[in-house]
């Protein structure tokens, strides 16, 4: 299993255009250093009325398969 730490500030506005499927996917920079792109519905459950903010944590198997991600602060 892999593990990614990064921070996210997407605006409501951001995040809608995500929601809405005008774009299908989110590319991070996780802590390291590494670009990190998972797909864009993974972030629904995050957004708030302000968008999506905080730190969070993204779990792949060991071949790159989306597991979860969640907020860690």
């Amino acid at each position: 299993m892999k593990e990614y730490y990064f921070l996210l500030n997407l605006t409501y506005k951001q995040c809608m255009d995500y929601y809405d499927g005008k774009y299908t996917s989110v590319q991070v920079t996780e802590d390291g250093g590494k670009t990190v792109r998972f797909a864009a519905h993974h972030l629904r459950p995050f957004i708030s009325s302000l968008g999506v903010r905080g730190r969070f944590r993204l779990l792949l198997t060991s071949e790159n398969q989306f597991i979860r991600l969640e907020r860690v602060s």
